[in-house]
């Protein structure tokens, strides 16, 4: 049972800091007394601050470098003050912070870049920075902690959103790929170009994976997704949309504050409950699936996750059984850290080198985002002050009072040999900088240590990190990928294995692979299954007599299991109507293939396909503005997303009447609500655009004409008259929306 335990910081007294030099800057500060008396922690762990202003300010993404030291995010200028005036000044910085007399409290910092407009995500990779500025996202070497030269990786990384909605994350995965939160392409450096490829869009805030490299994240008002597949391998076929696989809602969203907090619809009914405590997330974010290898058993790959708006982190098990992972709150009622300090903003979460728990605090009395955020909210914050909250910012660690600390290994002096060693560590972020290093290193002498590591079997997953590091190295072969799935006895490493093997098909190899693919169907193992299904695509193109039958008996083996026949449509790309006509399909897969014949046909492709090309044609304002407005919500091609918001595309609020849909814009609309006959009951509810003084009428036209081109039926207009008028016609009760005035009041009048 968790205790209220008292912390106090570790320095005891207000000292001025030492004037010290940043690049051409001359910065001061001082070491402030904070006391963490009003944070309960889950018994058996202790909670530290490392690090504060004057030293950071709203800090909201951070990194490691190879020796230890803190890369910070800082996002001054994000909601200066209740309007959001001067939001676009170019007031963000990057920081390093460093310990220098190794008392366990940050006592130095240099600023690394400044003038940055809105930065919010950071990745220390390939010996330099990816970082996001505006809506850019760049990658700088690094010379002696200055930075060197600048690439530009995305120019349109973050464009059209607004920051609470733009891509973040920079999360390098065991794949050797960058994925981001709210972005639905990842990146890599591969020798010596970038290369940037769609895939699935996951997310607002933050991004996480596990062992195997499956992703999770969250948005505002969900506690916790996931996919249940590798990144990218359900996705094979562009004109199919997979909904079991990926995007799913993994935990509940019910939370357990210890205090009445300011959220932005604490005035509608049921989002408090009788003692004005907040029930569910509306402002989830920064999730991570525990690696750190310094927590007792009980806790590894526990997904954590950040509740700003409730001042407080959550922790969720999960649970990986079968095909399908599931998560449950820890403790029923309580959180693993609750807070009744209303600064406290947790915002995202990182594994340590030492195996602790990084929490990055904006300490910033105002997350909402001047687009969606109420009047309500507005006057709260005003009225308990929280708007002159502006210039602090704290990073805080976790540790288990049972488990000692890794000792941080200074990676700028790691030998090769060091480096395969650390893929064996306990600690998931050291196995993870260890196989980026042996790449960088291109040291072609590790590479039978590794070959011989990839054939291990071990639940840290240090045979997958040996594959990538030879990946990376581009030192696999088919001969040695081959005896991998031949030898292991992992399922999770033979499924990587699968699908590196896929760039070595050829008509010469046929036999071979006919063979190892036999063999694996006769260890009747679903995981081995699942990703042979969408592995043996480009050796079906080359003999699909050969491994047509193979498909059809998983087909046959998992006719009920929708994971797998999402697996087979994607593995089945481009030869769906032969298996239709020759391998007489189960229903699920037949309706599947079906659908995919049938977009094909209307050249309807896959969302994240039709993104990339509508990323180049941002020219209309009302493109712009329906981007940066609703697509965060209702999703880019406007047919909604899973446990956000409903479709548009083709609904009776987008084909019916054009007086009806401004007020919708205007007023936002609270649920539940019917959307072409299915019930939606989300936990949110759709912002209003009302208040917000950056959106005139004709900003609201712009939008509407979009929707109209793009998403109805039979495109229709309105004037910038009619939606003042809609403007000044409020809604009878709390002033948004409801299904029954939707559907019952007369627009037209």
């Amino acid at each position: 049972m968790a205790k209220k335990k008292r912390f106090i910081a570790a320095v005891v007294s207000l000292v001025v800091l030492s004037i010290f030099t940043v690049g051409f800057q001359q910065i001061s500060g001082t070491k402030p007394i904070f006391s963490l008396d009003d944070y309960r922690v889950e018994d058996g762990f202790s909670l530290k601050l490392i690090a504060s202003e004057s030293l950071l300010k709203a800090p909201v993404s951070m990194d490691f470098d190879n020796k230890g030291r803190i890369w910070v995010v800082e996002m001054i200028g994000y909601m200066p003050n209740l309007e959001g005036i001067g939001e676009e000044e170019p007031t963000g910085r990057i920081s390093i912070l460093e310990d220098r007399n190794k008392d366990g409290v940050v006592d130095h910092a240099n600023v690394f870049l400044d003038k940055l407009v809105l930065p919010r995500a950071l990745a220390y990779v390939y010996g330099g920075l990816l970082y996001v500025d505006g809506p850019k996202l760049w990658f700088v070497e690094i010379k002696n902690d200055k930075p060197g030269k600048k690439t530009l990786v995305d120019p349109v990384y973050a464009e059209g959103g607004n920051v609470e909605h733009s891509s973040n994350g920079l999360m390098m995965n065991i794949d050797n790929w960058i994925y981001n939160a709210n972005y639905n392409f990842r990146y890599q450096l591969k020798n010596g170009k970038w290369l940037k490829e769609p895939t699935s869009d996951r997310g607002q805030w933050g991004i996480t994976r596990d062992n195997f490299g499956r992703l999770y994240y969250n948005n505002n008002s969900t506690n916790l997704q996931g996919d249940f597949v590798l990144p990218n391998k359900v996705i094979r076929n562009k004109y199919f949309k997979p909904v079991i696989s990926e995007h799913q809602r993994l935990a509940s969203n019910r939370v357990y504050p210890i205090h009445p907090t300011s959220v932005n619809r604490g005035y509608q009914t049921g989002v408090l409950d009788e003692k004005g405590l907040l029930k569910e997330v509306t402002a989830a974010c920064g999730p991570l699936v525990y690696r750190g290898g310094a927590f007792p058993d009980d806790y590894k790959q526990n997904a954590f996750v950040c509740v700003p708006e409730a001042n407080l982190i959550k922790r969720n098990i999960l649970t990986f059984k079968g095909l399908q992972t599931t998560a449950s709150q820890a403790t029923e009622g309580k959180e693993f850290i609750a807070s009744t300090d209303e600064g406290f903003r947790p915002v995202n979460l990182f594994d340590g080198p030492d195996g602790a728990v990084y929490v990055v605090d904006m300490h910033r009395g105002i997350i909402q985002h001047k687009a969606y955020i109420s009047q309500y909210l507005t006057e709260q914050l005003a009225s308990k002050k929280l708007d002159t909250l502006q210039n602090a910012g704290r990073i805080l660690k976790i540790t288990s009072k049972a488990n000692k600390l890794n000792p941080i290994p200074d990676f700028t002096k790691a030998t090769t040999s060091q480096l395969v060693a650390l893929l064996s560590s306990p600690n998931g972020w050291l196995r993870d900088r260890a196989q980026q290093l042996l790449i960088q290193k291109k040291d072609l002498a590790a590479v039978n240590q590794l070959i011989t590591l990839s054939k291990g079997s071990n639940e840290l997953s240090t045979a997958i990190h040996a594959l990538y590091v030879l990946d990376g190295l581009n030192a696999l072969t088919f001969e040695t990928l081959s005896a991998v799935v031949k030898q292991s006895k992992q399922p999770e490493t033979i499924a990587h294995a699968l699908g590196l093997l896929e760039r070595f098909a050829t008509p010469q190899r046929v036999a071979s692979m006919k063979a190892m693919s036999t063999e694996l169907l006769a260890r009747n193992n679903e995981t081995i299954d699942l990703y042979l299904s969408m592995a043996l695509n480009p050796w079906l193109k080359l003999s699909d007599a050969t491994f047509l039958p193979m498909l059809s008996e998983i087909d046959k083996k998992y006719a009920t299991q929708k994971i797998v026949q999402e697996a087979l449509t994607s593995g089945l790309e481009g030869k769906e109507e032969v298996y239709m006509a020759s391998m007489n399909p189960s229903d699920f897969l037949k309706s599947n293939l079906t659908l995919t014949i049938n977009n094909r046909q209307k050249k309807q492709l896959n969302s994240i396909y039709v993104a990339e090309v509508n990323a180049v044609d941002n020219r209309t304002k009302g493109l712009k503005l329906f981007r940066s407005i609703c697509a965060t919500c209702h999703g880019a091609d406007g047919k909604g997303i899973q446990d956000l918001a409903p479709p548009l595309k083709g609904s009776e609020y987008i084909d019916g009447s054009m007086k009806r849909l401004a007020s919708i814009i205007l007023h936002g609309v609270s649920g539940p609500i019917h959307v072409n006959g299915k019930l939606y009951q989300l936990n949110n509810e759709m912002p209003a655009l009302l208040n917000n003084k950056d959106i005139s009428d004709q900003d609201i036209v712009d939008i509407i004409r979009y929707t109209q081109n793009a998403l109805a039926k039979e495109g229709k207009g309105i004037s910038a008259a009619d939606v003042k008028k809609m403007r000044e016609r409020k809604p009878a009760g709390s002033g948004v929306l409801t299904e029954k005035q939707l559907l019952e009041d007369d627009f037209e009048k």
